[in-house]
């Protein structure tokens, strides 16, 4: 298994979640990881989580968002945050979190996250008017097609598939 380092930061540049995941390949959509069960994850502040299901996450190139599909029984189906574009490396990953989150819950509720800590970095952190604009924009494609388009309704099951295989 190929594992890609991915690493999300915050706009000044500190570390927000640092995960190693498997490359699960790229298709029209972008890059796909996935995590197993018993992965470990670490937060800002240092510390370390254990994933405790499988999941996949999309980096699609040149988007200003991220997508974590869940397996289920975990109530959150889909997770986007939006970031700035993701840069890639050899093997390696780096997205700036905006805070802006959109959930898609498996019983259909759409719910925006985060737009209070999304205005305080605005001027904690100096966002660009362009950076604001272009997070707010794309918060609300997300939300549009969040349950209806692709690569949110079916595309993430051939890689959730593939996760579990290597399980």
């Amino acid at each position: 298994m190929e594992l890609v380092r991915t690493l999300f930061c915050k706009y000044d540049g500190s570390p927000h979640r640092l995960l190693d995941a498997i490359n699960l390949g790229e298709d029209e959509h972008g890059l796909w990881t996935g995590s197993l069960p018993g992965t470990r994850a670490q937060r800002a502040d240092g510390t370390w989580v254990t994933i405790d299901h499988h999941r996949v996450r999309l980096f699609p190139r040149g988007q200003w968002w991220s997508a974590l599909f869940n397996d289920a029984p975990h109530a959150t189906l889909v997770y986007c945050d939006i970031t700035m574009p993701a840069e890639f490396g050899v093997n390696s990953v780096t997205a700036i979190d905006l805070d802006l989150d959109v959930r898609l819950l498996r019983d259909g509720t759409i719910r925006v996250m985060d737009e209070d800590e999304f205005e305080s970095h605005q001027v904690a952190y100096s966002y660009p008017a362009q950076v604001i604009a272009t997070a707010q924009a794309t918060c609300t494609w997300i939300t549009t097609n969040i349950a209806t388009a692709e690569p949110f309704t079916t595309t993430y099951k051939t890689y959730l598939d593939t996760l579990k295989s290597l399980a």
